[in-house]
């Protein structure tokens, strides 16, 4: 390899590590590129959606190059082979893409005769990515800000308000002091957020496309001295900056919605990891609320 060639590589990684958007880095790179590599350049940035499923081989065939020339593309960019660039080509698609275009994405990929397969398996190599990429010293982490937080507040917008509801329902038979921040639109994110003092914790939860408000509001609770615990996909999240801890999860399209079956499982570690810690008082509230439920018919007890 030649210091000219060796130097382009460099400016290359650089490049990627400058910008988390791999489109923007592939343009930055254009002018170092060869003819081949061009190829495969305009193909990824026109036809993104596509190409983020395809294997090497197929998108050397609708380039017009040989499978080694896609491999070798990815290795110039940076990346240490295709799968790590076929990887930040689908987290690329995330952010960008429309709901209408992901309906599109997911169209092409599924059909209904393999939808409930592709999309069941999908999942489950999602929950395995997400046990590679949780870091155990982090969760600690997240356990201990929860357990000694003064008040915890619990924000997810948009589609992770489902799984802030979650969390925050089953804190609540734990903690006294858990406040769920409501799916607010405009500035009414920071009356709920007014009285965050330094000593409490907020758990935050947003996945790509990421919402302005629930940035703004972890930016706020950090500016207050609250710690900020953050469920979200990768140390590139604007989420994950400043937060005492940060658990990843794997979430792709399922279709126009994405998947959070990994998030929840991190949430149910979250929630088990707390309980073996807190089993004594969760035992006694448990047995209360059960006397009461009996007291109020609330659940059948004729189905068997």
């Amino acid at each position: 390899m030649t210091a000219q060639h060796k130097k382009s590589v460099s400016e290359r990684t650089a490049l990627i590590g400058m910008s988390s958007d791999l489109i923007e880095s592939i343009e930055n790179a254009l002018p170092t590129m060869s003819k081949g590599q061009k190829r495969i350049a305009a193909y990824i940035t026109e036809h993104c959606e596509k190409a983020a499923y395809m294997t090497a081989s197929r998108l050397g065939e609708q380039a017009g190059v040989s499978e080694s020339t896609v491999v070798r593309f990815a290795i110039e960019l940076g990346f240490d082979g295709y799968p790590e660039l076929h990887s930040a080509m689908q987290e690329t698609l995330r952010k960008r893409l429309t709901g209408v275009q992901r309906l599109k994405v997911a169209n092409d990929r599924y059909t209904e005769d393999n939808v409930l397969e592709e999309v069941l398996s999908a999942d489950a190599q999602r929950i395995a990515a997400t046990v590679s990429l949780t870091d155990k010293e982090e969760f600690r982490k997240a356990v201990d800000a929860i357990m000694n937080a003064n008040k915890i507040y619990v924000m997810g917008m948009r589609s992770s308000f489902s799984l802030a509801e979650f969390l925050d329902y089953n804190l609540s038979l734990i903690f006294p002091n858990v406040s769920l921040v409501r799916n607010a639109g405009g500035g009414e994110i920071f009356e709920h957020l007014m009285t965050i003092r330094e000593g409490d914790t907020v758990i935050a939860i947003s996945f790509p496309r990421y919402s302005n408000r629930i940035i703004n509001a972890v930016d706020f609770a950090n500016s207050c001295g609250a710690k900020v615990v953050a469920i979200t996909d990768g140390e590139s999240s604007p989420i994950a900056r400043g937060a005492v801890a940060a658990l990843y999860a794997k979430s792709d399209m399922a279709s126009f919605a994405d998947s959070l079956v990994a998030p929840l499982s991190i949430i149910n570690a979250l929630l088990a990891a707390i309980g073996m810690k807190k089993r004594d008082e969760i035992a006694a509230t448990l047995a209360h609320l059960e006397s009461v439920w009996d007291e109020y018919n609330v659940y059948d007890k004729k189905s068997k």
